[in-house]
């Protein structure tokens, strides 16, 4: 009963912006969202769920740049998903000379939860997202003298 209450509550939250929900078996499901409700529906599975953020994974499809988190409600053993899709298309042409593409931006959930603030960190420096709100956007994997606007996990390589 609690999964299907979960998935419910997910898409009452989400309304217009859940853009996809698959039911992949039932430990795993996966919600498409837009980006803009992204903190909101995490902030829902931490606080009221109690769910553990596993990790999140991002990668690059030549068009945009997906992220997942991955979140565990162990008590039920569920892994929910939220996919965000950051279009390439949506690129700033400005942005791209302060060192970032301002369409590759997303709210961190580094304030929500810290133990977020590692992958995210991973996530800027090897695909060139840019977290709004995180505390420390520092190299984590690279040296510190890397190229800037280089991406070693991004297809284009901008």
């Amino acid at each position: 009963m609690k999964r299907e209450t979960i998935i419910e509550n997910i898409k009452v939250r989400s309304g217009k912006d859940l853009l996809e929900f698959t039911d992949k078996s039932k430990n795993r499901i996966y919600f498409t969202i837009n980006k803009t409700i992204l903190t909101q529906i995490a902030k829902y599975l931490f606080n009221e769920e109690k769910a553990r953020f596993s990790t999140a994974s991002g990668v690059d499809t030549r068009k945009a740049v997906e992220i997942l988190y991955h979140f565990s409600i162990d008590e039920i053993g569920l892994i929910v998903t939220l996919r965000v899709i950051l279009d390439k298309l949506d690129i700033d042409k400005d942005s791209l000379k302060a060192g970032f593409q301002k369409g590759l931006e997303i709210d961190s959930l580094t304030p929500l939860m810290k133990c977020a603030e590692w992958i995210e960190m991973e996530m800027h420096e090897m695909l060139g997202v840019n977290f709004k709100g995180h505390p420390n956007l520092k190299h984590l994997l690279l040296k510190d003298d890397w190229p800037e606007g280089n991406y070693p996990l991004r297809r284009d390589n901008i």
